[in-house]
């Protein structure tokens, strides 16, 4: 276990830490070390951001996927789950239900469904950047290639999330199935650094066969990339999956990582997740406690939003819905936060 002067030390130059340190931070348990972790971390994004919380309207557009993904419970083969696709106008209807409640960003996720693909796909980046010109278009599919990325970067979108869910390549294997080649998804990310997108990376904490080696080296990944965006949750199982008796992550630990990428990322917008909210009632609170700035209320029609069921019991009503803002803002009260109605662009300087 590392001592005080020399954790303090860690931390005072945690932008240069080596992989080997960065271990260190994740291995040692002492509490004092996690509350100062956070301290410095929510120090940080007020720095940059005040007390403010951007929000995202979330509209999960398809549940159909052609991948299958060990953990997800969307993948290809489960067949216990009730498959939707909205359509061009569902989706406009949830960006002007948005808009009107004053959402100033739209984040379009799904599975890698070939529907929402292609001309399609380009018609309906057009229309709502047409429709909403001063608004963020946030797109969340899964790996593309450079040419469909420019395409739709040309249309409008701003914004490209894409999880690398895991740097070690073995690791990676373990949660994918051999058609998913880790090396492509990363070279999607440096296409969309390349494009011009903001773009977002991140991964599960506690995801089965992960160690805090696997961490370190994320964040290490994480750093290197300097992502705009950086989405983290705890691993949360869904029954239907192959890794369905594995159990979730450890609030701790997710929220030590998000801390550690606060700190190597004081710029980044980083979203206190569903998933941290769906794991612990206060999951949210002390994730925004541990430097995340960004909530992303969910805008899909109420009708579809159990079906988008990535892992069991998620979240997507009360506060974690568009229309439960008002209990958002008096949740982020108890904590001294407000709500940010702006489009939240991730600072340049």
């Amino acid at each position: 276990m590392l001592t005080t002067r020399r954790t303090s030390n860690t931390l005072n130059q945690v932008a240069t830490a080596s992989i080997h340190e960065l271990k260190t931070l994740l291995d040692n348990s002492d509490t004092n070390l996690e509350h100062e972790l956070q301290v410095r971390a929510e120090a940080i994004a007020q720095q940059h951001f005040g007390r403010r919380i951007y929000l995202r309207g979330l509209i999960e557009i398809s549940n159909i996927c052609r991948n299958d993904c060990y953990y997800c419970g969307i993948r290809s083969t489960n067949e216990h789950i009730t498959r939707y696709r909205l359509t061009a106008d569902e989706v406009m209807s949830a960006c002007a239900r948005g808009y009107e409640i004053g959402f100033r960003t739209f984040v379009l996720q799904g599975g890698e469904d070939l529907y929402w693909r292609g001309e399609r796909l380009l018609s309906l980046v057009r229309n709502i950047r047409s429709s909403y010109p001063e608004c963020a278009i946030t797109l969340s599919l899964g790996e593309m290639e450079y040419e469909e990325y420019e395409a739709l970067f040309r249309a409008g979108a701003n914004r490209y999330l894409l999880r690398h869910e895991t740097y070690d390549k073995e690791h990676y294997q373990k949660l994918h199935p051999s058609t998913m080649v880790q090396e492509h998804r990363l070279q999607a990310l440096r296409d969309l650094k390349q494009i011009g997108y903001q773009v977002g990376t991140g991964i599960m904490v506690g995801s089965p066969g992960q160690t805090t080696a696997h961490l370190a080296q994320d964040l290490d990944f994480i750093r290197r990339l300097q992502p705009e965006m950086i989405g983290v949750g705890p691993f949360i199982p869904h029954e239907e999956t192959p890794l369905g008796a594995y159990p979730a992550g450890s609030l701790s630990m997710t929220l030590r990582f998000l801390a550690l990428c606060r700190l190597l990322n004081p710029r980044a917008l980083i979203p206190a997740t569903t998933a941290v909210a769906t794991l612990h009632p206060e999951g949210r609170l002390a994730a925004i406690r541990s430097g995340c700035n960004v909530v992303m209320p969910n805008l899909s029609p109420l009708n579809h939003r159990a079906d988008y069921a990535l892992y069991n019991n998620k979240a997507y009503s009360g506060s974690e819905a568009a229309e439960g803002v008002a209990l958002l803002q008096a949740q982020l009260d108890t904590i001294g936060y407000q709500i940010d109605w702006g489009r939240g662009d991730a600072p340049t300087s």
